[in-house]
């Protein structure tokens, strides 16, 4: 197993060393190529625990996750340009390469949300939307067709670039609103959400992540829903972990660990009804039933990204356990 990691290591050590003196990462053949192998490297089911690395190690990592955090902005970016020229943008989302990934992550969180909220939320936020907010717009189009999306990004451009996406569509158009501020500046505008979205690259280290997350536990409204977006085992090499611990003025309600294309483990946690001190929390509370969500895409040749039967039966067997 040693052997195994330390394979991993040096692989994503070497894709590191040529990403990090690629002049730029705006889209092209050898970023693409590079960001793609290294996605492809970190897929598998892995048992390693970043958090045990060696300092060296550590400081790569998270040099990395900025570098694919940068990377991500430029081709989303890019996507939304290109899609911002059609007349009807959100009819041509398929041209967007990952977009069968959003398809199935939503498809997820839909099916968590539902399980531990079973109303349709009115209002929702999502911070951190960026300039092709995928998942508000399917999330408003395919799961909850009566909400209103409250969209969230400190760029400017990028909220430009998002709001050129869903103008001329007759019904998104209405229910999505974009804000341009810091999260960390906006208070008591939180309450007004029933469930609140938290992206991946917003904080991209612990220290980031768990500033955010503490400001949204004293704004929010008690019993609200935060889903926040985390990783596990060789794809946190990628992504910011957020751990249950960090979750002081939330209930978690669970951890879910895709093993498939979806690259993101979910966490759902909910607000708690009445302020706590972080010192009168049992941290035995705090562990959620953490799920491993296996899939059986990888065998079948022709990926389906609305054929979800799999994940979601295994998720409510693993559920009813």
């Amino acid at each position: 197993m040693v052997c195994q990691e330390e394979l991993l290591i040096q692989k994503v050590c070497g894709l590191y060393d040529q990403i990090s003196g690629l002049e730029s990462l705006k889209p092209s053949k050898d970023v693409d190529m590079l960001f793609t192998q290294l996605v492809l490297t970190c897929m598998p089911p892995n048992p390693i625990d970043v958090n045990k690395l060696s300092k060296k190690i550590q400081e790569m990592r998270s040099k990395l996750i900025r570098l694919c955090g940068e990377a991500e902005g430029l081709l989303e970016a890019h996507f939304s340009t290109i899609l911002g020229s059609f007349e009807n943008p959100l009819d041509h989302l398929n041209i967007f390469p990952y977009y069968s990934n959003y398809l199935k992550l939503s498809h997820l969180e839909f099916t968590i949300l539902k399980q531990h909220y079973p109303h349709v939320p009115s209002q929702v936020a999502f911070v951190g939307s960026g300039p092709l907010p995928l998942t508000s717009i399917v999330l408003a189009c395919k799961h909850l067709t009566t909400t209103s999306f409250h969209n969230y990004d400190i760029d400017p451009s990028a909220n430009s670039r998002a709001l050129r996406l869903v103008s001329s569509h007759p019904d998104i158009s209405k229910r999505f609103f974009f804000h341009t501020t810091d999260i960390l500046n906006v208070a008591n505008g939180l309450k007004e959400f029933d469930v609140v979205f938290l992206a991946a690259l917003v904080g991209m280290d612990k220290e980031e992540k768990i500033r955010v997350i503490h400001h949204l536990a004293k704004h929010m409204a008690p019993g609200a829903i935060l889903m926040l977006r985390s990783a596990h085992g060789a794809r946190a090499l990628l992504y910011p972990v957020v751990d249950p611990c960090d979750l002081i003025g939330f209930e978690v309600l669970s951890v879910f660990h895709p093993t498939d294309e979806v690259i993101n483990s979910v966490v759902i946690a909910r607000k708690h009804q009445m302020p706590i001190q972080p010192s009168s929390i049992d941290q035995q509370a705090l562990v959620p039933n953490i799920v491993q969500l296996p899939t059986k895409c990888s065998e079948i040749q022709a990926f389906n990204p609305l054929n979800h039967g799999n994940m979601v039966e295994e998720l409510t067997i693993e559920e009813q356990l």
